[in-house]
């Protein structure tokens, strides 16, 4: 799919790619409502719509990510709704289907700051990782199919243990070796000195994470989150 790729704004990477093959692995729901968490260009919003999805709404913190994301749409002539901001606020009273999420998952020692929030999250990597799959289980309808990539630098067990909290059954679907893009090769030495990579480490593991959420059980939601993990 061609897209236009504003300065400035994300472009699709070995993430985006490995989100995009986990997503037609698991199949949009015919009719269903998707949610695209840092969509960048739209990408994976575009994606989702044209496999069927009913409702896209994608969701990034950068206003040219949101102007870029709404051209690509305009020219595809796909009706995706675009809003700018946290997605954790902006969706705050909506459900969905399917969640895409490539959240900033870039083990950082600043703040992030210009296209660097596509990117970076804190010493760790967590800042937004944590919030986001906290609230994992309230952004999904009964049924519903979060798809979450990140790098394995990031704490992948974690990410599992709090989406399993939050009262999803979750797993790692997918994992790939890549090698290290021009932001890790930059900032080697801190992640050596974090001990987050081996001395001479010039790869990081993509996975891919899923959360489903149960079909409500006789209709209590309540009952869901006690027999969940």
């Amino acid at each position: 799919m061609m897209l236009l790729k504003a300065r400035g704004v994300y472009a699709p990477q070995e993430d985006t790619a490995f989100l995009l093959e986990a997503l037609r692995d698991a199949a949009v729901p015919a009719g269903g409502r998707v949610l695209d968490i840092g969509t960048g260009t739209g990408a994976l919003a575009l994606a989702a719509m044209r496999s069927g999805a009913a409702e896209v709404t994608a969701v990034d913190v950068s206003r040219r990510a949101v102007w870029t994301a709404r051209m690509n749409a305009a020219i595809h002539r796909l009706p995706i709704r675009v809003r700018l901001g946290n997605v954790l606020d902006v969706v705050r009273d909506e459900t969905f289907d399917l969640v895409l999420a490539n959240p900033p998952y870039v083990p950082a020692d600043c703040a992030a700051r210009g296209p660097a929030r596509a990117w970076d999250a804190g010493l760790d990597g967590r800042s937004l990782l944590d919030p986001l799959c906290d609230r994992a289980f309230d952004l999904l309808a009964p049924g519903g199919v979060l798809l979450m990539v990140h790098s394995a630098l990031s704490g992948v067990d974690e990410t599992v243990r709090r989406l399993r909290d939050s009262g999803l059954k979750a797993a790692v679907v997918q994992r790939r070796l890549v090698p290290f893009g021009p932001v890790l090769r930059s900032r080697t030495a801190f992640l050596e000195e974090r001990g987050l990579i081996e001395p001479g480490q010039r790869e990081e593991e993509l996975v891919v994470i899923r959360g489903d959420r149960a079909e409500l059980a006789q209709g209590d939601d309540r009952a869901e989150r006690a027999c969940a993990g």
